[in-house]
């Protein structure tokens, strides 16, 4: 069944107002940018070698490539988890790699991340999970409340609400993982492989949640090894093959 019946017009507002209230000294351009940028990990393998890349305000780009390719080093690379052995990585005007502490903090709190594994939290309620990095920042109960309803409904798990995660599906667990990554209205998501533990349905769900994202104005990256899913898409896609990207 389809999970994008939602009030798209209340999502859509909610999403773009609280976009523009986050900025900090940028201006309102999402831009992504790889320059000459090579990682080499200690036992002498390239995740990345001599790559250069520019992802532009409002795009949707697949990432593609076998496994162990270097996609997910390079989303790593993108939110501070893996500094870069050579070049620069910019994001939104800012070299992630001069960045530390609240700087870096400030950042992160840009860039909505869903991960193929979920890392949801076994004790914590969808709506628990959903929330927590907002109050960790220090957000009101209010604001919280204002946030959550809209993203719930957005990604189609509003009547589950007070589940666990062991109660819900593969598919509803990755939606949860996807209405934690955007309640703070991040212009940039990153999904490492988001589909990469779903059937075809469940996958073209989540396809769908972050098109309407994408509709709304975020900046999606997404890897993927899912060439059927990629081809189902009309959106640019960069392979990347021998820690080289090029873009198909």
């Amino acid at each position: 069944m389809p999970v994008l019946t939602t009030q798209v017009k209340t999502d859509k507002s909610v999403y773009k107002e609280d976009s523009k209230t986050q900025q900090h000294g940028s201006n309102t351009t999402v831009k992504v940018q790889l320059q000459s940028v090579t990682k080499t990990y200690t036992n002498g393998s390239h995740a990345l070698l001599n790559a250069n890349l520019e992802v532009k305000k409002g795009e949707f780009l697949f990432i593609t490539g076998p496994s162990g390719s270097g996609k997910s080093t390079l989303l790593k690379l993108l939110y501070g988890h893996e500094l870069p052995t050579q070049g620069e990585v910019i994001v939104d005007g800012c070299n992630v790699a001069g960045l530390r502490g609240d700087r870096l903090s400030l950042l992160r709190r840009r860039i909505g991340i869903v991960f193929q594994d979920y890392k949801l939290i076994t004790q914590r309620t969808v709506a628990e999970n959903v929330t927590f990095v907002l109050q960790a920042q220090g957000y009101t109960r209010k604001e919280i409340q204002r946030r959550l309803e809209p993203t719930l409904k957005l990604v189609g798990l509003l009547s589950k609400a007070d589940c666990f995660p062991d109660q819900l599906s593969g598919g509803e667990q990755q939606r949860v993982s996807i209405a934690r990554a955007i309640v703070g209205t991040p212009p940039l998501l990153l999904a490492d492989e988001p589909t990469g533990n779903l059937d075809p349905d469940n996958s073209w769900q989540v396809i769908q949640i972050l098109q309407k994202l994408n509709s709304f104005g975020a900046t999606v990256i997404v890897t993927t090894h899912d060439e059927q899913l990629v081809r189902r898409c009309n959106h640019p896609v960069v392979q990347v093959r021998n820690g080289r990207l090029s873009r198909k």
